[in-house]
């Protein structure tokens, strides 16, 4: 397993290395999205407009936002291409299997990704003032976020699997993701902080931003909601995806396109 992710890591390198006008592009379009929302929002507003740490709440839940796209796009994205390339029965036939080849490239590219993620951070809070705390501890509800991240991942992977062709469905989840991570649920009671808590990464998020915006300590209790909604996500992402690759393998069309 270390000899496979050392090689996903070099593998991430050299492409990211080959092609960094990719790289650099997305770091502008993502910086420049959020921006242009922040100047339209302020002129709307005119010379009262003042956020606060909700303005640090909104940069974080944007940020979350790119973040789980790039681990979505790590697996549901490569399994797309792989099969329009013709190389995916290929990776299904290795001695480690599609899941595990998948979930070593996942954390291999994060772990180059995450520099972009910070990039992306740091640049949106220079531009919009944002002052966000960075604890030690913030390491554990990031976590809980990759794990989730790649469950839905895998989710979105496995409908690739049967259909290939899933972009605008996963364009709708893109979204849906959005909506739950830039909006504080967890500051909702009753049935509708219940709820946040079962939605995914939602739980994780709220504890960023707890710890990143408001300068709060962790809260024990919400971090094990956030572990045990990462793992479940993860868990059934991978379960679905075994699913769909036995259906495949059943109808024949795991190496057709």
């Amino acid at each position: 397993m270390t000899e496979l992710f050392f090689a996903e890591l070099k593998r991430t390198w050299i492409l990211q290395r080959r092609y960094p006008i990719e790289v650099v592009g997305i770091i502008i379009v993502t910086v420049s999205i959020f921006y242009g929302l922040f100047l339209s929002a302020r002129y709307v507003a005119g010379a009262s407009f003042q956020l606060g740490d909700r303005l640090d709440s909104i940069v974080i839940g944007y940020v979350l936002w790119s973040l789980v796209l790039f681990v979505m796009g790590n697996v549901a994205n490569r399994i797309q291409y792989e099969a329009q390339t013709g190389t995916l029965e290929q990776l299904f036939l290795s001695q480690f299997g599609a899941v595990k080849v998948f979930l070593i490239r996942s954390l291999a590219a994060i772990t180059l990704q995450l520099a972009f993620v910070l990039s992306i951070l740091l640049t949106i809070m220079l531009l919009t003032g944002s002052r966000l705390d960075f604890p030690p501890v913030l390491i554990l509800p990031l976590i809980t976020v990759l794990m989730g991240a790649n469950g839905i991942a895998f989710i979105i992977g496995a409908l690739a699997l049967l259909f290939k062709q899933v972009s605008q469905l996963q364009v709708i989840f893109q979204f849906g993701l959005l909506f739950l991570l830039a909006t504080p649920i967890e500051a909702s009671t009753g049935f509708a902080r219940v709820l946040a808590s079962l939605l995914p990464i939602t739980p994780s998020a709220g504890i960023l931003r707890a710890l990143m915006a408001r300068g709060e300590n962790l809260n024990l209790t919400h971090i094990a909601i956030a572990f045990i909604n990462g793992v479940v996500y993860l868990a059934l992402g991978i379960g679905l995806f075994r699913l769909a690759e036995r259906q495949a393998k059943k109808r024949g069309i795991l190496g057709g396109y």
